[in-house]
């Protein structure tokens, strides 16, 4: 599913329910692990020492830390065009009801599912878009999040 062509600021409401399909590919080697875990200070073992993780973990090995699966999706969305071109600003607003349902393994890869759910007028020339966003886990089932994505875009 892509962005529909007459997809425009003006007539977001005309939208809500549109699927805009999953985003390419992105895989989580251990390097970009370790450079989250760098970068937040979040050194648990589960994440970062591939033999404890191998030997210790229900998972079988390292596992990427949930926020940075759930920092991907504001990337994703932006690739998958949630914001209309002509915009003029959009801010992430916030996040709800965010569910970890499975692990995501070192070295496996992501894509991003995007469903517009709603558009809320909030003041002169902006909208807040309620996105379902959901992390899917090539060769899995189960999604490794589900949440609720807020954006305030700007006419």
């Amino acid at each position: 599913m892509a962005r529909p062509d007459d997809y425009r600021f003006a007539n977001l409401e005309r939208h809500v329910g549109h699927d805009f399909g999953v985003s390419a590919p992105i895989r989580l080697p251990q390097a970009r692990i370790d450079q989250f875990a760098e970068a937040t200070g979040d050194h648990q073992w589960i994440h970062v020492d591939v033999a404890r993780a191998r030997a210790q973990s229900p998972f079988g090995g390292p596992v990427a830390h949930g926020f940075l699966t759930l920092a991907l999706v504001a990337s994703a969305m932006d690739e998958l065009g949630i914001v209309p071109d002509d915009a003029t600003a959009a801010f992430n607003y916030g996040v709800e009801k965010v569910r970890f349902l499975a692990p995501v393994l070192a070295g496996s890869q992501i894509r991003v599912r995007c469903v517009l759910q709603a558009v809320e007028a909030r003041g002169e020339a902006r909208m807040l878009l309620r996105i379902t966003g959901k992390v899917e886990i090539e060769n899995s089932e189960k999604p490794a999040l589900i949440g609720e994505f807020l954006a305030l875009v700007q006419g």
